[in-house]
């Protein structure tokens, strides 16, 4: 008889290219939320010298990695393969969500073909990731929010620093986030669709709606959790059920 999955599957395609080895150790927790990442293949030019760091985190990760020489200039050969071994695994494996770690926009049309799939696809990139990519992700985080500080010791003495490469992640406050005004307009229009006669919304309900419009993610203004932002942005009412623990907010009322 055949096995019963039960966890969902996840395929990994990590661009070595565009995301430093200091992020994924934080990639694959975030991903183990949603499942087990069976599939984890690394892709660069193994030969050259700015991919030395990565060798470190393959063996500890256990990630694949998967050479492509550099065939002509200008040309990048590591998307292309990517690209074909995604679309090759999307029919021929039964994989449940994608998840690209790139901070390059060429893998926009990929993440798109899977979507039309019904497969969801969530993608991890630096700051500078052309807003396409983004938002053709189910869900998008910023690899400088999941950086850990590396440390290391003097040459000359015993002292452990940290590293002066790496920041904390950026954790916004709730005036900086009423400033945001597309993280507002996503807030304020998922409880509109969500919401009951009176006004209210159960936050599961609303982070759901969230999900299934946009590529948001609490992470990326430095919180784990939706209700943790709701709390801090100061914009609703806020309603926590005693005996279910279930929150629910809705538009702030002027008394």
């Amino acid at each position: 008889m055949p096995r019963t999955k039960t966890e969902d599957h996840i395929a990994l395609f990590i661009d070595c290219d565009n995301i430093s080895h200091r992020s994924i150790e934080g990639i694959i927790n975030e991903l183990s939320k949603y499942g087990v990442v069976n599939i984890r293949q690394a892709y660069g030019n193994w030969t050259k010298d700015n991919l030395k760091n990565w060798e470190e985190k393959l063996l500890e990760f256990a990630i694949k990695p998967i050479q492509q020489f550099d065939y002509s200039k200008n040309k990048n050969a590591t998307d292309i393969l990517m690209t074909i071994d995604a679309i090759d695994l999307l029919h021929t494996k039964d994989i449940d969500a994608f998840a690209f770690a790139t901070s390059d926009s060429d893998f926009t049309p990929v993440v798109m073909r899977v979507q039309n799939e019904g497969i969801k696809v969530y993608g991890f990139g630096e700051r500078k990731t052309p807003k396409p990519f983004m938002a053709a992700c189910s869900q998008f985080i910023f690899t400088e929010q999941l950086m850990k500080q590396e440390t290391h010791k003097d040459a000359n003495s015993s002292e452990v620093r940290s590293s002066d490469t790496l920041h904390a992640p950026l954790k916004k406050s709730g005036k900086e986030m009423r400033q945001d005004t597309w993280l507002v307009n996503v807030l304020r229009t998922a409880l509109e669709q969500t919401m009951d006669e009176d006004g209210w919304a159960n936050l599961s309900s609303i982070g759901q709606y969230i999900n299934n419009s946009t590529s948001f993610s609490p992470i990326n203004f430095g919180y784990k959790k939706l209700s943790n932002l709701i709390s801090e942005i100061d914009l609703f009412d806020i309603y926590l059920d005693p005996d279910t623990k279930q929150m629910s907010i809705r538009q702030k009322v002027d008394y």
